[in-house]
């Protein structure tokens, strides 16, 4: 572990903080939901981010690894050691960092509050072939998809293209490629993208995926803190732009909706698997049927998260108030409040506007009527300057 500390001032008071594992501007909305309310936060990361510079981040450390097997774990226990956090909230940012506190949640609970559910119901959501599966059974519509097994199981695939060609877990792929998915055109591009994405994670873990028409506008997802079977607190979010614009790894602008049946099927598959905690359920909705289909179950804190404070649901104060012991009053996000992060959205902006899928007027109205920006705030701004510094960094770490 790195000796990359940064203390602020020892917390005095007698309840437990939060442990944010990620500090991006994800692990920054958890940091100043807590921080803001006087609850000790300790942020770990293993990439420079913005979020150990929050007034709200009573301590912060970077480290050398947290994808590797059993690294966030070792490095969350460490944490623990060096910074006395026995009994703190465990809040994980990243899809490989949920599998792996799932796995080691026995061991983990020793020592931390941990709501990260055991992996028999993780595994629903980290592993897409078992959540197309399972929405299958509960009859959750889908996109087409076809397990193919490297390039010479392609004879299953039927229809037309184009088809996205994407991994059944998403970190591996997502780390070597700087993409969530690649579009295939022809049947001769999606040989040879299923023979690439082969070498890279293994042909039993490719997916073929029909795609959807459509841009962010089609883009919806429900989010909850979801306890007992029920939605405790719930928001629905149509994600109107996204980076990249096609297969995107980051929401950029989401505005707040209402829509019942989204609710009932994201329940409907929450239910089936006994899900506690921070979730949210991405769909698109398919032009040629109007129904949404279920894409992807982040089982975590999701890059828009902030929405819900905005929106009268705080969902990591909610789930810390849960871990504590503490009521937890059922809520519901209010409608038409909008979410924007501006470092990602202005490319997004530009490209749009090149490509005459939004005026430019349309597009300046939206900035000026944002509810919320992901990064800046008056109260903390010096995320905001430090993520400007870091665009060249992210841009190559991750391809921003």
């Amino acid at each position: 572990m790195r000796d990359r500390t940064r203390r602020r001032s020892t917390p005095t008071k007698d309840f437990p903080g939060a442990l944010v594992v990620g500090g991006d501007y994800q692990g920054l909305g958890i940091i100043r939901s807590l921080g803001r309310r006087g609850i000790p936060t300790c942020v770990i990361d293993d990439e420079h981010s913005i979020g150990r510079f929050s007034r709200y981040a009573t301590y912060s450390q970077r480290v050398d690894d947290l994808r590797e097997d059993g690294a966030a774990v070792d490095a969350a226990m460490a944490a623990v050691q060096g910074f006395g956090l026995h009994g703190w909230v465990l809040y994980p940012t990243r899809d490989e960092h949920v599998a792996a506190f799932a796995l080691a949640r026995d061991r983990l609970s020793d020592v931390l509050s941990v709501p990260t559910p055991p992996w028999d119901v993780v595994r629903w959501a980290c592993d897409k072939r078992n959540t197309y599966e399972l929405a299958g059974r509960l009859a959750i519509p889908t996109p087409r998809w076809w397990l193919v097994d490297g390039p010479d199981g392609l004879a299953t695939v039927d229809g037309e293209p184009p088809w996205a060609v994407k991994p059944a877990i998403k970190e591996p792929f997502v780390s070597a490629t700087k993409a969530k998915a690649w579009r295939a055109d022809s049947r001769e591009e999606l040989q040879q993208l299923v023979a690439r994405a082969s070498d890279l994670i293994g042909p039993q873990e490719v997916l073929v995926q029909e795609l959807i028409p459509g841009h962010g506008e089609s883009q919806l997802a429900f989010c909850a803190f979801f306890r007992d079977g029920e939605a405790v607190a719930s928001m629905v979010a149509e994600r109107r732009r996204q980076h990249p614009p096609e297969f995107g790894r980051a929401s950029t602008y989401v505005r707040t909706i209402a829509s019942e049946e989204l609710e009932e099927w994201s329940c409907r598959f929450l239910r089936e698997i006994d899900f506690y905690g921070l979730v949210e359920l991405e769909f698109k909705v398919d032009p040629r049927d109007g129904k949404p289909k279920l894409l992807d179950v982040n089982a975590r804190t999701w890059g828009y998260h902030t929405l819900g404070a905005i929106a009268g649901v705080d969902f990591p104060y909610l789930l810390y108030l849960d871990q504590v012991g503490a009521p937890v009053a059922p809520c519901r996000a209010l409608p038409g409040r909008t979410w924007l992060r501006l470092a990602t959205d202005l490319p997004v902006g530009v490209l749009e506007i090149s490509r005459r899928q939004i005026r430019l007027r349309d597009y300046l109205r939206t900035l000026r009527s944002a509810s919320t920006e992901a990064v800046f705030a008056r109260d903390d701004p010096v995320p905001g300057l430090v993520e400007v510094a870091l665009i060249p960094y992210l841009a190559v770490r991750r391809g921003f």
